[in-house]
């Protein structure tokens, strides 16, 4: 099965495909104890983000979406990842079994607008091309995730078993977000 992944242009950014060029500064992202804190997971060995890069090209081919690179128009590099995906988290039947949200920025471009740019244009996308109910997970303290999930329509659905996320449900677009 081949699947074209869109490529999704905003006022200043473009999602595109993710290319074998990009594993570096993935790597990076995923090592760097700053951004993982942010997320509430452990940073990724090189060897684990390389797990999880070929899963993300996976996605695409199975299920016809996936996680897109994020890059500024004119910045040529990659600044962070956003789309969707199944975790298989063992998290149960009220969420693992929906598609799961996820938005990744590197610590030089928080606070630009950027993620909420990024997360609104490809749930856009999701809204259009596969619909349906999402879920997300948002670190505890991590207030601009929490605005940006907010933003999106998602609402409360329980803390993680570890307590140290939200995670979060959205049954379908909120009114007048969509663009």
């Amino acid at each position: 099965m081949s699947r074209v992944i869109p490529t999704i242009n905003t006022a200043r950014l473009t999602l595109r495909a993710m290319k074998p060029s990009d594993f570096d500064r993935y790597a990076e992202l995923w090592a760097d104890a700053g951004v993982v804190s942010d997320i509430g997971v452990p940073a990724r060995s090189r060897s684990e983000a390389w797990g999880a890069f070929l899963r993300n090209a996976g996605h695409w081919q199975i299920t016809g979406f996936g996680q897109w690179a994020i890059e500024p128009h004119r910045a040529g590099a990659m600044v962070g990842h956003v789309g969707f995906f199944f975790a298989a988290r063992g998290w149960g039947g009220d969420f693992d079994v929906y598609p799961e949200a996820g938005w990744v920025l590197a610590r030089d471009v928080q606070g630009t607008g950027y993620g909420r740019e990024a997360a609104q244009a490809a749930h856009d996308w999701f809204d259009r091309v596969v619909t349906g109910p999402l879920v997300c997970v948002v670190a505890r303290d991590n207030v601009r995730s929490l605005a940006v999930a907010d933003r999106l329509g998602y609402k409360g659905l329980r803390d993680s078993p570890d307590g140290s996320a939200h995670l979060m449900f959205r049954k379908s677009p909120p009114q007048g977000v969509m663009a």
